[in-house]
């Protein structure tokens, strides 16, 4: 946000005190718009990367910013009101990459459907790897004791990565010459989805010491 114009009659634009004068005290800067909301979740987000941090009170995440709690309730109605922002983020960051290499209307995607799928895996881990507080969201340590409906929203978000590499792999099962390529989608889906999600738990619970990439392309190579 510009700052004001200063006024043409102002005295001292310098900022050095004439004699007599009245100190005066700096004004605060105001954030701009939207700014403190993002402070929170990025605070919270960090704070979540630290060792036993699955709760987390607002007292402690007002105590981190310097505010008081009734701050923080100025930009959200609750904490799980926080914690669906950070949702918000994860769906978004790993849907529009997935959009991408599945080729939904974009230029990307010319990759068979079963490199699809191990592409779409690998963004998944790839992304809980250089973001570990939001790892401990989506594998729900992070959600307990909390609202049902962050759970529920998370179970959604893993119920839809399967249903995308179901849709990447039936092709390429048909392809194979399987008799029954929507199952065999089903299973190999079903088995990778397991796969990410084991691996991000692995991470989130090795105090992220175990990278959920680890070894890989050899991992996803034994399961397709």
């Amino acid at each position: 946000m510009p700052e004001p114009a200063q006024p043409l009659d102002a005295p001292n634009p310098s900022g050095a005190l004439e004699a007599g004068a009245e100190p005066v005290a700096p004004q605060r800067k105001r954030p701009r718009p939207g700014e403190r909301r993002e402070q929170i979740l990025q605070a919270l987000a960090a704070m979540l990367e630290q060792p036993g941090a699955e709760r987390i009170t607002t007292a402690a995440l007002a105590a981190r910013l310097g505010v008081s709690e009734a701050a923080l309730y100025r930009h959200f109605a609750s904490k799980a009101q926080m914690f669906e922002a950070l949702i918000d983020f994860i769906e978004q960051a790993v849907f529009t990459r997935v959009a991408q290499i599945t080729g939904q209307g974009l230029p990307e995607a010319s990759d068979d459907g079963a490199r699809q799928a191990l592409r779409v895996v690998a963004l998944l881990l790839q992304f809980g790897e250089r973001n570990p507080g939001m790892v401990r969201v989506m594998v729900g340590d992070a959600l307990v004791l909390e609202h049902e409906r962050l759970q529920q929203r998370m179970n959604q978000f893993f119920d839809r990565i399967e249903s995308t590499l179901r849709q990447c792999l039936r092709p390429a099962a048909g392809a194979a010459g399987s008799a029954a390529p929507t199952v065999d989608a089903q299973v190999a889906a079903g088995v990778l989805t397991a796969f990410a999600q084991g691996r991000l738990q692995r991470f989130a619970r090795s105090g992220f010491r175990r990278l959920p990439t680890e070894q890989l392309e050899a991992s996803l190579a034994l399961m397709l």
